[in-house]
């Protein structure tokens, strides 16, 4: 999945490579072991639902996406071209398996709580999931969502921060430029919400806390500790990976990385 990411970006030149490396784990544990779809159905009525708040992670999703079966592996390489059916940004009208079009950072959640709710009234038993970045939290909009989330008792929905520590002007916790985030667990749990911290690139921690119900009545977030840039040792912690372009040169050495340790 990295290694097609890595392509598709290199294809276009330019995109949000790190932030798209940090949530592979999280995405294909979704899809491959949590999240009931029907790929032949994508707006199968009772499906489960998933939200990319931090809608640039498109390039990540989907290479799992494709491989579920959603639409054909060619597709990838559309990925912002003329015609294409791919956006940077995930585009639930241009592409099967994508439930919100998304971009605008702190209002994915919102949408969540909405469908969450949506599913209590109507008597659906399908859960939802939001993929937020770390960054993101500085919006006033997500402690809403959330305070509306454990009002409304909504145990159905799952949101995962994924807190790689790094946003576009630097390190998430550097008090002097950027709001600090920390004590983000206890943050959500004032709010009324159920809290698992994991390690967002371990699978075998990621399944039980993606699978595992919540107590009664509570939301449940997921703090997945991630490395901006995962894979490769040249965008690992690398805050100028946030988003920039990448040379033909630097897409070569990063997928003889990602290659080099998926084969070991």
């Amino acid at each position: 999945m990295r290694a097609r990411s890595i392509r598709s970006l290199a294809r276009v030149g330019s995109g949000h490579l790190g932030g798209c490396l940090s949530a592979i784990e999280v995405l294909t544990t979704l899809y491959f072991g949590v999240m009931r779809v029907d790929p032949t159905n994508p707006q199968w009525p009772d499906r489960d639902r998933f939200v990319a708040s931090k809608g640039h992670v498109g390039p990540a999703l989907y290479p799992v996406l494709a491989e579920k079966g959603f639409f054909p592996m060619e597709w990838l390489d559309e990925l912002d071209q003329p015609g294409g059916r791919l956006t940077k940004h995930v585009d639930r009208f241009k592409v099967p398996g994508v439930d919100l079009s998304a971009g605008c950072l702190g209002q994915g959640i919102s949408v969540a709580v909405g469908m969450a709710a949506a599913g209590k009234l109507d008597r659906k038993d399908y859960h939802v999931f939001a993929l937020l970045s770390d960054g993101e939290l500085d919006s006033g909009q997500v402690w809403e969502s959330a305070m509306s989330a454990s009002k409304y008792q909504l145990d159905n929905l799952t949101a995962i921060v994924d807190r790689n520590g790094l946003q576009l002007d630097g390190w998430t916790d550097e008090a002097e430029r950027i709001m600090p985030l920390e004590p983000l667990a206890d943050k959500w749990r004032a709010f009324g919400w159920e809290v698992r911290d994991v390690d967002g690139h371990s699978i075998e921690q990621l399944l039980p806390a993606l699978r595992e119900p919540s107590a009664e009545g509570k939301p449940v977030c997921i703090i997945a500790r991630t490395v901006k840039g995962r894979g490769v040792s040249f965008m690992e912690n690398r805050k100028e990976w946030h988003h920039r372009s990448i040379s033909a040169e630097e897409a070569e050495k990063a997928l003889a990385e990602v290659l080099g340790r998926e084969n070991e």
